[in-house]
């Protein structure tokens, strides 16, 4: 069975490629430039979710995914927040993320961190 990836972006573009990519390394993969899916996370079911910081809406990333890893439902969805803050791995450990990709990424390394947490 497919792993399950709740991709959420706050650019076109980037979401998109990331989309693209995971699809073709075999991810059933949700795609949104808003937060929409996390709220529909237990119809979902991901393995893994990845939020962008600086999504558009009230709450930046890091809070979606404090807010996923505080409730004992979600708590072990794995969650990557993505962003080109220079403070980023501290960001992550700040918001109990499992992970964390800088932008610019690397698709290879994108690929490898999701593969590692789904």
């Amino acid at each position: 069975m497919k792993k399950k990836v709740v991709l959420v972006q706050d650019n076109k573009d980037i979401l998109d490629i990331m989309d693209e990519v995971l699809a073709e390394e075999g991810f059933d993969v949700t795609p949104s430039l808003t937060t929409e899916p996390i709220e529909k996370i237990d119809e979902i079911e991901p393995d893994v979710v990845i939020v962008d910081d600086h999504i558009k809406g009230k709450k930046k990333g890091s809070q979606v995914i404090k807010e996923l890893k505080s409730d004992p439902k979600t708590e072990d969805v794995s969650a990557v927040l993505t962003s080109t803050s220079n403070n980023l791995p501290q960001q992550a450990e700040d918001c109990k993320a499992d992970d964390y990709i800088e932008k610019p990424f690397d698709i290879d390394h994108m690929v490898d961190i999701v593969k590692k947490n789904a």
